[in-house]
Parts: C-alpha cells; sequence; structure tokens
C-alpha cells in the first residue's frame, strides 16, 4: 500500500453493510461479514480500485450509541481516530431501514468534521429502498448515492461522486508508484557509469586508454576493432578539488550507418552498444574532429536522449584540427554547436567539449563536466518550489482557450528522477497545444536547473469512463 494514495474511511452505525462494501473495493473477501452487529471490531485497510481510480479503503468499527468505556463506546472512538489522515469518507446507511437515530448522530458529527463526505445508501435495491434514499436528503450530507454492495449495483455513482475529491491524488500516486516499480531512485548514485560512444574509429578506445594510462582496449586505424562493450572500473582525481571519485567507464563498439552493418558481428556489437547506454548515466557522444558533425552522430545522440541518459558531446582529434586541409578550430567548434542545437532542439546547451584522446587535452574537464550532468539527471525539486515555478509560468503565459473552451491546468508533480520526470494534471489536456508543452519543458529547464538534460513532461486529464462530456 502507498502512503501517497488518497485515503478513504467507511463510516456507519453496525450492520449497515460497511464490511461488504469493503470486500467488495478491495475485491477480496478480507473482512468477516456476518448479519451479527458489531462483529468488525477493529479498523482493517485494503488497496481498493474503483473503475482504475486507485486509493486506500479503512473498514471501522460501527458505532455504538453507549458508554465510551464500553466495548461499543471504544470501537466509536476508534472511528473517531480513523479519520486523521483520510481523504474522505463514505457514510453509509440502510436504504431498507431508513434514517435511525444513531445515524442522525453520526450524521451530525460528520458535518462538524473537514472532511468532505460521501452519502451512501446501500441495500437500496428494489423498491423496498427507494424511501431510506429519499428521507437520506434530511441528513444534511448534500445528495445520496443509491447502492448494493452486496450486487455490485452502484459503482459508477460512486465514482462520479468520489473522483472529484480524490480523483488527482489517485492519479499522482499511480503515476509515483508506477516509476518507482521501474527503478530504485533513493539508491546513492556510486560509481559514475560512462558509456563512450560514436561511430567507428572516433578514438573511444585511445580516449579510455589515456584516461586509464595504459593500453588495456585494442586500438588501431582499422575501423570496427573493438566488438564488445566493455566495462573498467577506474578512479579519477579531480584536480580541481583532489577529489577521488570513482568512474565506471563503458566503451563500445562503433555505431555506423544500418546500410553499413551487413557481417553479423557487426549488428551483434551495434546491439551491444545501445545496451551500454542502457546500462550508462552519463553518455559521451565522441566526434572526429577531422569529420565534423554528420547525420549519423545526431540519429546516435537522439537515441540516447530517447533512453533517458545524460548526453555530453565530445570533439576529438583536438590536436591536428586545423591542420592543413581543415578549417580553423573555432570555426569547427561553433559549426558543431549550431548544428546540434538546430538537430536536437529538445536539449538546447547540451556540455560541449574540444579533447584530444592522444595528448589528454580535455579530458579532466570532460569528467567534470559528466558529474554535473549526473548531478542534474537525477534531481529532484521541492515539490512546493515546483508549483511556485509552474503558477508563475502559468501567470506570465496562459495556457490558451482554443474554440472557446478554456483549458485548466491545474498542479505538477516530479514521478521521477534519471531522467526528471513530471506529471501535469488537468483537463481538456488533449487541446493544449505542443507549443504551449515546449513552453513549460523549456521553462523546467531553463528555471530549475536541468538545462542539459532529457525531461519527460506527461499530461494526465481525468480518467472518469463515466463522464458524460
Amino acid at each position: 500500500m502507498s502512503d501517497m494514495k488518497p485515503q478513504v474511511i467507511i463510516i456507519g452505525r453496525p450492520n449497515v453493510g460497511k464490511s461488504t462494501l469493503f470486500n467488495r473495493l478491495v475485491g477480496k473477501k478480507l473482512a468477516l461479514v456476518d448479519d451479527q452487529p458489531g462483529v468488525t471490531r477493529d479498523r482493517r485497510m485494503g488497496d481498493a480500485d474503483l473503475a482504475g481510480m486507485a486509493f486506500t479503503i479503512v473498514d471501522t468499527a460501527g458505532w455504538e450509541d453507549e458508554d465510551p468505556e464500553t466495548l461499543p463506546g471504544r470501537m466509536r472512538k476508534q472511528t473517531e481516530v480513523s479519520l486523521e489522515g483520510a481523504d474522505a469518507a463514505l457514510f453509509v446507511i440502510d436504504a431498507r431501514a431508513g434514517i435511525t437515530p444513531l445515524d442522525e448522530e453520526i450524521a451530525r458529527w460528520l458535518r462538524e468534521q473537514d472532511l468532505p463526505v460521501v452519502l451512501t445508501c446501500n441495500k437500496a435495491e428494489g423498491a423496498a429502498g427507494e424511501s431510506g434514499v429519499l428521507e437520506s436528503y434530511s441528513l444534511g450530507l448534500g445528495e445520496p448515492i443509491a447502492i448494493s454492495a452486496e450486487h455490485g449495483e452502484g459503482v459508477a455513482d460512486m465514482f462520479g461522486a468520489l473522483w472529484p475529491i480524490i480523483g488527482a491524488k489517485s492519479e499522482a500516486a499511480e503515476a509515483a508508484e508506477e516509476f518507482a516499480r521501474s527503478e530504485d531512485e533513493d539508491a546513492p548514485l556510486g560509481p559514475l557509469k560512462l558509456a563512450i560512444v560514436g561511430r567507428p574509429n572516433a578514438g573511444k578506445s585511445t580516449l579510455i586508454n589515456r584516461l586509464l594510462g595504459e593500453d588495456r582496449l585494442l586500438t588501431g586505424p582499422e575501423a570496427g576493432i573493438t566488438r564488445d562493450s566493455i566495462a573498467v572500473d577506474w578512479q579519477w582525481t579531480d584536480p580541481k578539488t583532489g577529489e577521488v571519485r570513482d568512474v565506471r567507464l563503458i566503451d563500445t563498439a562503433g555505431m555506423r550507418k544500418k546500410r553499413n552493418v551487413t557481417e553479423k558481428l557487426e549488428k551483434l556489437s551495434v546491439a551491444d552498444a545501445r545496451r551500454a547506454v542502457d546500462f550508462a548515466e552519463v553518455v559521451v557522444l565522441l566526434l572526429d574532429a577531422t569529420q565534423g558533425l554528420e547525420h549519423q552522430d545526431l540519429k546516435i545522440a537522439d537515441m540516447v536522449l530517447q533512453e533517458g541518459r545524460a548526453l555530453m558531446v565530445a570533439i576529438n582529434k583536438w590536436d591536428v584540427a586545423g591542420s592543413v586541409g581543415h578549417d580553423d578550430p573555432s570555426s569547427i567548434f561553433n559549426g558543431i554547436r549550431g548544428a546540434l542545437d538546430d538537430g536536437l532542439a529538445q536539449v538546447r546547451g547540451l556540455p560541449l567539449l574540444a579533447v584530444s584522446a592522444k595528448t589528454g587535452k580535455g579530458l579532466d574537464q570532460m569528467l567534470g563536466a559528466a558529474f554535473e550532468i549526473r548531478e542534474s539527471w537525477s534531481k529532484r525539486v521541492p515539490t512546493a518550489a515546483l508549483n511556485r515555478w509552474f503558477d508563475d509560468a502559468l501567470e506570465a503565459n496562459p495556457p490558451p482557450a482554443p474554440k472557446g473552451k478554456r483549458i485548466k491546468l491545474r498542479y505538477i508533480t516530479q514521478v521521477g528522477t534519471r531522467p526528471p520526470r513530471f506529471v501535469i494534471f488537468g483537463t481538456r489536456l488533449d487541446m493544449l497545444p505542443k507549443s504551449y508543452e515546449r513552453y513549460l519543458v523549456n521553462g523546467i529547464r531553463s528555471k530549475l536547473g536541468f538545462e542539459a538534460v532529457p525531461v519527460r513532461v506527461t499530461l494526465k486529464s481525468p480518467k472518469n469512463p463515466y463522464a458524460k462530456d
């Protein structure tokens, strides 16, 4: 059971069908059901699912109009305590029995509480329950819903009554649980998992050998020497701080254009490189300064971002850039920067560094930037700060009203990290223009410190299958 799920408490006098309703909502016979009043003596909690809306349901002991020191009195006290932490209450009455003085007492007490109440008339099937439903209006708790917990009738009406109260919180909890299942985001960061990718012969193995200070990986002028992904555990000393930091370096087979991947062995190499990206946290796309940025490089970069990894670009062979037959180094750098910003507009401002695997130039700067970008990739924004930014963004540029219909953006929550993932809740979100989505994503990047990492934003509207729209 998730602590984030909304909690709904079932309240009512004995023998009105609270435990039967509890069992109906959790889909299991967890509560003992009997015709003898007062069978339920303890609170029971279960995971409920009502037409896809998830929440925690609490079955309470029935109220008894007796001295608080007696067993019925203690049961009533426990019901009162159960209100703490609840998001809504289902006040259940027996429609066939009609309104009793104890029902009226419970209703008076509920009206004094700061808790939304859904008046639920159970056993309402058939003509025998109609008068009880009409009579329940007198309790002053709004429009009742008529159900039969035993036969499963009135579920749609219960959904419709609860959704405005707990729907958004249920959606947020569902999204958080979904991502929590996929990864343990609270685990310590550990060694920096750094993958080096790029087209064949960009100098990936030479770069790792330079970092390690030994000929650990086979290198040579022939493209495609490295056939497998190789992980090497290593320690890097930050020259600025003197701190020794753990790194797991991943060298990958070169990724070639599909039409050139003809050998079975080379196809396996490309698949292995994709796996290396999947296990990495930060990926360095290594370019050859003598060849510049090609379309295949952008495809590799896009694949890394699609996988949700933090991406950096390093221009290798900088020691020979600008030599005879090549452009001025600054024009090469600026040209690649412009091409990256145009080709990868979703992450403008990627770290771009000039390095030389042969001489070691720029490698410490590259590693320092890799640790920094991992911090952004793993960052979680406090909910209050996130929604302050969200309110400011909506005020500065309100969402449009296509065809005169107002789009309502209610709130935002961060549901994951590595990469940062956000869910925005609201109504009519299917009408929200892509340009406004980009406005929000760009704001998250520029204002909340996610400039160079992939950001996922999901829009969620109420998924009420019974809504009459």
